[in-house]
């Protein structure tokens, strides 16, 4: 499938023309699916490019209701933002879907600039919190490497950071050279990194030094 820096969208939908034709538009890639059994079978075979779903809910063979159900019930992607779309201004029902999983609601007629707006809004969230959860994994495997370290790799890594040179630290240490650079060498393999440079970032990164 193609698809957009500013977002990839799926449209659940048995009258799509006028939002799959404006969309683009407006530099959105959307995906179409005539009903709420086909939209999760696209789902499943894409799930990792799609950053958000439009979901009409009167739709024949599966509507709108159970479509959302069955998203928010499979863990590969009931994280994906789900706009519904409905022509029936009823808060009770808004907030059933709502209980369901329903991030927002878009009554049509729908006002476009407002469509925008929300879809514009839900993705960047959804992003930040990507972000947020991969930068938080990367640091959880960064403080699990740094604590495979010995004490010495550690001082030696604090000194590293500081701007030491290898002579620098066997000076300080009363240690030959050579011996900085096999410690060295330990510490990359336990860090998994390649060089000083990485080194010095991982540590930052756990704030075993500060910048």
């Amino acid at each position: 499938m193609a698809s957009s820096s500013l977002g990839n969208i799926l449209l659940i939908d048995d009258n799509p023309k006028l939002i799959r034709d404006t969309l683009p538009m407006y530099g959105y890639h959307t995906d179409c699916a005539e009903d709420g059994v086909l939209g999760l079978e696209f789902l499943e075979k894409n799930y990792q490019n799609i950053d958000l779903v439009l979901l009409d809910i009167m739709m024949p063979k599966m509507d709108g209701w159970e479509t959302l159900k069955r998203i928010r019930e499979n863990k590969k992607f009931n994280t994906i933002p789900v706009i519904m779309l409905t022509a029936v201004d009823e808060d009770y029902k808004q907030i059933s879907g709502l209980k369901i999983g329903a991030d927002d609601y878009i009554v049509k007629p729908f006002v476009l600039p407002n469509l925008l707006a929300r879809i514009e809004a839900l993705i960047r969230r959804s992003r930040w919190n990507k972000n947020k959860e991969n930068r938080t994994v990367t640091n959880v495997k960064a403080a699990e490497n740094i604590s495979k370290l010995t004490q010495r790799e550690l001082e030696i890594l604090k000194m590293v950071s500081k701007g030491a040179s290898n002579a620098d630290i066997a000076e300080k240490l009363f240690v030959k050279e050579v011996t900085i650079k096999t410690h060295l060498n330990s510490i990359y393999k336990k860090l998994n990194v390649e060089n000083r440079v990485q080194a010095v970032l991982l540590a930052i990164e756990t704030e075993i030094v500060k910048e």
